[in-house]
């Protein structure tokens, strides 16, 4: 089975797990609309990729923990696109959770898929207690504060936001995440994995900001130019196109060169450097080579 048909199953059986028919049913139609069809599933894809680097001794954890980190992200979209925040029409292609259903469920559907996440570690790694308490500390940090998705969303509150600290917590977070859960599925130490996921978790916030500015939206499958309309900060308004491609180029190779010894080292650095290529929209891509 290849990495995405892994992921598809491990968020399937995540989902079914919530359905009943005593339950209300327009929270898991809003759960489902959530994370299917998914968008490129980057975060899930990483932790596999690193575990598979690993040795991926114990596939059904690695599964779990692919699947965890999707819900996460998933219910980071939901609430994030709320009207509160972004107030988002479209999300991959598709109307937003508060479009499709309403405000009340695109919260709760939220919650929900982050609760779900942890059942998904609960349930796929208890053969390995000690690998399950690694992935539960490794998540609940990069959710909650002071460093995770939560507290990368409170930034935006205050009146004065350093820009390093905004984007490592609101999308480093889950970067660094999915390279230390991929890690300690398979059952190595997981630390010295973070550098890579801080890396990439930070150049693809830049690219991300450089898409708000460049994209095609229909082709992005969200709105464009959030950051300026939502007074957000944004590496391109901080360092401009060039300094922004700059530091993309830069980050990509501190990943590439942060990745540990393992055993499939040399296969994922090169499926770094693949990955990263498809970052930027064409238009920048072509500036950044």
């Amino acid at each position: 089975m290849n990495v995405m048909d892994r992921i598809e199953a491990a968020l399937e059986t995540a989902l079914a797990r919530g359905e009943s028919p005593s339950g209300p049913p327009l929270l898991m139609q809003a759960m489902r609309h959530a994370v299917f069809p998914g968008g490129q599933r980057i975060r899930p894809r990483l932790c596999l990729s690193v575990a598979m680097a690993c040795g991926d001794d114990m596939p059904q954890a690695a599964d779990s923990a692919a699947a965890a980190i999707e819900l996460l992200h998933c219910a980071s979209l939901v609430h994030d696109d709320l009207p509160t925040f972004d107030n988002a029409d479209t999300r991959r292609g598709k109307p937003t959770i508060h479009k499709a259903f309403n405000e009340p469920l695109a919260v709760l559907s939220g919650d929900a898929l982050i609760v779900m996440a942890f059942q998904a570690l609960a349930k796929g790694v208890t053969g390995a207690p000690d690998r399950l308490g690694r992935l539960v500390e490794i998540y609940s940090e990069a959710v909650g504060s002071p460093n995770g998705i939560c507290a990368g969303q409170a930034w935006e509150s205050e009146s004065t936001i350093d820009l390093v600290e905004y984007q490592r917590a609101k999308t480093g977070a889950l970067f660094a995440a999915a390279t230390e859960a991929g890690a300690a599925a398979a059952g190595y130490d997981n630390a010295q994995w973070r550098v890579l996921g801080e890396a990439l978790g930070e150049g693809y916030q830049i690219a991300d900001d450089l898409r708000d500015i460049a994209a095609d939206p229909e082709k992005l499958g969200k709105p464009v130019g959030q950051d300026a309309a939502n007074g957000r900060p944004n590496a391109v308004a901080e360092l401009g196109v060039d300094g922004a491609v700059d530091r993309l180029k830069r980050l990509i190779t501190a990943a590439v060169d942060s990745v540990p010894e393992c055993p499939g080292r040399e296969p994922l650095r090169a499926a770094i450097l693949e990955e990263t290529g498809k970052f930027l929209p064409k238009n920048l891509a072509r500036q950044a080579a």
